[in-house]
């Protein structure tokens, strides 16, 4: 298993799916619902999340195959929407572009349950989370970053589980300097990964570059 493998798109999942950031968007989707309801929504809301990231791991390729579209064009692409994504974060905003617009937020119907619409999709499996697996499986090499992948994948979503679970005792403690402190970061590191994912298609797409 590659490592550096692992930890760059372990960074990169984990700054998109953030638990701590994301909490905020649960808690209000969740607002009323009884502490045994909140939670259960919450292991639906990770059971829909890991089922969509599997989907998009094994089927994300031969979509963009499909399409004619090769994994260096999507590179590119995806980076720039995680660069947009990013320079949001960074300035302390949820994009669009990965949780949705406010208006397509507010057609949820408050008595439904939040768990698949928007929860898991598109808050927590957006363009964003889309992207970078899609990049990812598709310069994976080898059974080793396949099961870097999935070791990273798993890790994110059993944090994400636990920090929904006990939801309304993190939310206590999780301050709003923090969480903006938090966002900030989560925001530089995504910026970064997508410059990478940016220069590295580029580069197999105009080879004149390198």
């Amino acid at each position: 298993m590659d490592t550096a493998f692992l930890i760059k798109f372990l960074g990169a999942i984990f700054a998109i799916m953030n638990p701590f950031v994301n909490l905020p968007m649960f808690l209000s989707l969740t607002d009323g619902m009884s502490l045994a309801e909140q939670r259960r929504a919450a292991l639906r809301t990770v059971a829909y999340s890991g089922a969509l990231c599997a989907v998009v791991a094994m089927a994300g390729t031969a979509i963009l195959g499909f399409f004619g579209i090769s994994v260096d064009d999507f590179r590119v692409a995806g980076g720039l929407v995680l660069m947009i994504i990013g320079l949001g974060m960074l300035n302390g905003r949820a994009g669009s572009a990965h949780h949705g617009t406010s208006a397509e937020r507010a057609q949820q119907d408050p008595e439904s349950d939040p768990s698949f619409y928007p929860l898991a999709f598109p808050i927590l499996v957006g363009p964003g989370t889309i992207t970078t697996i899609v990049v990812f499986t598709g310069q994976a090499r080898g059974m080793g970053d396949h099961l870097a992948i999935a070791l990273a994948l798993a890790g994110v979503l059993v944090a994400l589980g636990v920090v929904m679970f006990f939801a309304a005792s993190i939310g206590h403690y999780l301050s709003q300097t923090l969480r903006v402190v938090m966002i900030r970061i989560m925001g530089m590191i995504l910026a970064a990964i997508a410059v990478d994912m940016i220069a590295s298609g580029l580069k197999a797409l105009l080879p004149g570059l390198a």
